[in-house]
């Protein structure tokens, strides 16, 4: 089952995170070393990774799915936004926009990607790029503003120069055009990609490391983010998506892990920018990432049972 294999990668990917904590507390890894880290990450394996996933056959099925994703994932982000604004009230002295923020976007990069290879391998990371784009488009559109609280429409520029999505401009091209890279570069290419599971979870271990834990678990809203964005918001996603019958069920369980991700480290990041609490945003990303160990395999779970009883 899908849910068992979610189990056992969350598993591995918990005791990869426990060795970023201990990276961390030694002193082998420090915070400056950790950014530079995220920045390798998120700037060229993760788009490794995406480009290899378009290193494959051209088939009419597969572009089919991938536009089905595509539309699908616009969906499912547009109505998690509208649930944030009904399950998350402006109030005053509460941090409503980093909330909102953590219960919309999810890691789909760090764990999504990691966690969709090792179900589904290239096939589920070709699909899950077109969750990726949609929500790049969202993250630096709605979620800037969300944040900053003014529009910046400039920014939707620059993601269309980001790594991520020149790599998965780049794929398409390859895919549809059926350009093949050569052996030898696959294979340099194919030891990068080994490379993202590993380091993205050393990474979050050591950003979870730099939390304060003590005061993190006093704060009781922290576990109600945390419940909306791992149980809540995808529950009520998995009915419509176990509906979807007439789609291939990797489109469906992909945009669903992807969805059902722990909170992005981006709400640290973009916090830390627009000179909001970082520290709070930081909270939710490592108690998100915690406790999706449980929480994705029960929501995978809950789908596959929908899935079959609708």
């Amino acid at each position: 089952m899908v849910s068992s294999t979610i189990f056992s990668q969350t598993i591995i990917m918990l005791i990869l995170i426990g060795v970023g904590v201990m990276c961390s507390k030694t002193g082998l890894i420090s915070e400056a070393s950790n950014k530079e880290l995220s920045r390798f990450v998120l700037q060229v394996v993760n788009p490794v990774v995406i480009f290899m996933s378009y290193q494959k056959p051209y088939k009419t099925e597969l572009a089919r799915n991938l536009l089905l994703t595509f539309v699908i994932s616009v969906a499912v982000i547009a109505a998690v936004i509208l649930l944030s604004c009904v399950f998350v009230r402006k109030k005053q002295g509460r941090e409503f926009e980093i909330e909102r923020f953590s219960s919309v976007y999810s890691n789909c990069g760090f764990m999504g990607i990691p966690l969709v290879d090792a179900i589904y391998h290239e096939e589920g990371v070709f699909y899950l790029t077109a969750f990726i784009t949609v929500f790049n488009l969202a993250v630096w559109t709605h979620g800037v503003i969300l944040i900053s609280g003014k529009k910046d429409f400039r920014q939707v520029v620059k993601v269309f120069y980001s790594p991520t999505i020149i790599s998965i401009f780049l794929g398409l091209i390859t895919f549809f055009l059926e350009i093949r890279l050569p052996s030898v570069a696959l294979s340099a290419l194919g030891y990068i990609k080994e490379m993202n599971t590993p380091v993205a979870m050393i990474v979050s271990g050591v950003t979870i490391a730099a939390t304060n834990v003590p005061k993190m678990l006093k704060n009781y809203r922290v576990y109600f983010v945390c419940l909306l964005k791992l149980i809540i918001f995808p529950l009520i996603l998995a009915v419509p998506l176990a509906l979807l019958t007439g789609i291939d069920g990797k489109v469906r369980m992909t945009v669903l892990i992807a969805a059902a991700a722990p909170p992005a480290a981006m709400g640290t990041l973009m916090s830390i920018r627009y000179g909001k609490n970082s520290v709070y945003a930081s909270e939710i990303f490592t108690a998100g990432t915690i406790l999706s160990v449980a929480s994705l395999p029960l929501v995978v779970n809950a789908t596959e049972y929908l899935t079959k009883k609708l």
